[in-house]
């Protein structure tokens, strides 16, 4: 299986939704995903104060893109604060967050599957 095939649509249609964890600070608005491998592509929006660190380092094990569409998050691991404008690529298994956002933040992110060892 993989993510549907979807024409241009508007995306204020498609309801936020809590992320994992529950913090009603962290949401995200899923626009496509594969339900077989849970790879997606989403907008991701902490509200000001947000706060992961209750579900500590991310590891995923899948591919990761990440655009930083408006305001800054602060990676509490590394101690940086990353701002509108910049870019992450992860691959599988590179450890990130947890994160706090004073202002806010809304990210763009792609995921997608680490081909098979060959």
């Amino acid at each position: 299986m993989s993510k549907p095939a979807i024409e241009f649509t508007d995306i204020t249609d498609i309801e936020y939704t809590l992320c994992p964890g529950d913090d009603p600070l962290i949401k995200e608005r899923i626009l496509a995903t594969d339900p077989a491998t849970g790879v997606a592509t989403r907008i991701l929006r902490y509200e000001p104060g947000a706060d992961s660190t209750p579900i500590g380092v991310q590891k995923h094990e899948f591919w990761e893109e990440v655009y930083i569409i408006e305001g800054s998050f602060t990676d509490l691991t590394l101690g940086q604060t990353f701002h509108a404008g910049q870019f992450a690529c992860r691959p599988p298994g590179m450890p990130h967050g947890p994160w706090r956002s004073e202002e806010g933040v809304t990210t763009y992110e792609v995921r997608y599957p680490a081909p098979a060892e060959q």
